[in-house]
């Protein structure tokens, strides 16, 4: 059994790496005899990292005979089927739906959040993806729109294969030391940002947030999950501190893993940086930024409001300073919180591969 994977994969974005390790990882244990394939922007890159064989994901050739090899196409995971970033990129990775779905493979829509979809959007995908014999999302808002976009289609809600993931057996005290990260920045916050459509509003209410934490005695330090443009990001929000925060250099999923865990709370607009903490039971002050992130909020029955979310306008809502003073004052109860969430997010993360299992 052959099963060719295509993502936003090779382009350095820890969250995307994290789910490629984790989907690749789950289907080696589900189905050891299984050659994997992935559609790659740096091909060499993904075979060293994962051992597994990659090919140029914008060599047409390349693709067509990749498809043509496989028994099994899975479009996925993380957000691929939305136009908010481009109708190119939605033509793209439909597009690859339908190529596999002519050439009569078992095609999977896997582990996705579906959305946002204009109109444009909504035909593209209602076309180009009817065929494709089941898919799995990671909420209930992507189930309701793909269900009715693909009414042939079984749609199941399952959760983030990131959910699943396990740290390295090492505790990586020695790496943490060098990377400035020992015990004598304790207790430690770290902050995921990245550009969102609202950069101005967000880099000020972040900022606000940080400063707040800073006065209640914590260490904030600043962690890219894609250079240089998560550096720059940051950047812009610690020049509008009126506290000293860090900027850490970017490293891989484990070394950035083993800084989250560590933390004793988060700040987050990256959705796998909040995955990331609510597995290792970290708690967070979230930025939603895209519908994906609410929709994790809204999956963990998280109690703390967001920082951020696109229908606050200018100055409403909870103010920074009073969240980032909730967070602190309530992160062990928070903390809890997700760790009881935690075993039935990971049986839903399971379930992706459980439901592949039933077409192969």
């Amino acid at each position: 059994m052959r099963i060719l994977l295509s993502g936003y994969y090779g382009f350095g974005n820890l969250g995307d790496e994290a789910l490629l390790a984790e989907i690749s990882c789950g289907l080696r244990r589900r189905f050891p005899k299984v050659e994997l394939a992935v559609l790659s922007a740096d091909p060499a890159a993904t075979e060293r990292a994962y051992g597994i064989e990659a090919a140029p994901r914008w060599d047409l050739g390349a693709v067509r005979r990749e498809i043509a090899r496989a028994d099994v196409f899975l479009s996925g995971g993380g957000g691929l089927l939305q136009n908010a970033t481009s109708l190119k990129s939605l033509l793209y990775y439909a597009g690859l739906v339908r190529q596999a779905v002519k050439a009569q493979k078992i095609v999977g829509i896997f582990a996705q959040s579906i959305g946002p979809l204009d109109f444009w959007g909504k035909g593209i995908v209602r076309e180009f993806c009817k065929g494709a014999a089941f898919a799995t999302v990671r909420d209930e808002a992507s189930r309701t729109l793909l269900s009715g976009l693909l009414p042939g289609v079984p749609v199941t809600r399952t959760a983030d294969p990131v959910f699943l993931y396990d740290p390295p057996a090492d505790d990586g005290a020695e790496e943490l030391a060098r990377e400035g990260l020992g015990p004598e920045v304790q207790p430690l916050v770290v902050a995921c940002v990245r550009k969102t459509s609202a950069q101005a509003e967000v880099v000020q209410r972040v900022a606000a947030a940080v400063d707040s934490l800073a006065q209640a005695g914590a260490h904030v330090a600043f962690l890219p999950f894609q250079s240089p443009e998560d550096a720059e990001a940051a950047t812009e929000v610690i020049r509008r501190c009126r506290s000293t925060p860090t900027l850490l250099p970017g490293g891989d999923l484990a070394s950035v893993a083993r800084a989250i865990a560590t933390a004793q709370a988060l700040v987050g607009v990256r959705l796998h940086a909040l995955i990331l903490a609510a597995r290792f039971g970290v708690p967070f002050l979230a930025v939603s930024y895209d519908p994906k992130v609410a929709a994790l909020l809204r999956l963990l029955e998280y109690p703390l409001p967001p920082l951020w979310d696109p229908s606050l306008r200018k100055g409403e809502g909870a103010q920074p300073a009073a969240l980032a003073q909730r967070l602190w004052s309530e992160r062990e109860t928070l903390g809890a919180h997700l760790r009881a969430r935690l075993p039935q997010m990971r049986g839903a993360a399971e379930e992706n591969f459980e439901i592949l299992a039933r077409y192969l």
